[in-house]
């Protein structure tokens, strides 16, 4: 049997909706993630204020992230290189390859994330808390 969608399925957030977590001069917007997407995927924005750095360098064993540059120019580091994106560029970081995302810039900086599969938003609290514990 088919698994039908309707209109009622439509997803439709506004500027500035979806779940919201403060990261100092750092945060992220979610979009889209567990319970609209059945762990499929979750998509977020990700906002950094000028010279701020990102996450850390870091990989996830299973999970392919898509970086879309909405605004600014982001330095985004894929493997051992960091790139220079302006806005429009489009980064895709395969599983298990070391990444990070920081903005050298004097403008704030906004990243498209898609994180395939989904389930990374369950750890959006515990950063959180990180970030909270470590200006």
């Amino acid at each position: 049997m088919r698994d039908e969608k309707t209109a009622a399925d439509v997803l439709f957030l506004r500027p500035g909706e979806g779940r919201a977590y403060p990261l100092g001069r750092m945060h992220a917007v979610f979009k889209a993630d567990h319970g609209e997407t059945a762990d499929a995927y979750s998509v977020s924005e990700w906002w950094l204020e000028p010279h701020t750095t990102g996450p850390g360098a870091h990989s996830h064993a299973a999970n392919v992230e898509l970086f879309y540059v909405i605004a600014g120019t982001a330095s985004i580091l894929a493997g051992e290189e960091w790139l220079e994106a302006p806005a429009g560029s489009f980064v895709r970081i395969p599983a298990t390859v070391l990444h990070d995302f920081e903005n050298r810039s004097d403008a704030r900086v906004g990243l498209l994330n898609v994180f395939l599969p989904g389930g990374f938003e369950e750890n959006m609290p515990a950063i959180v808390k990180w970030f909270a514990d470590n200006p």
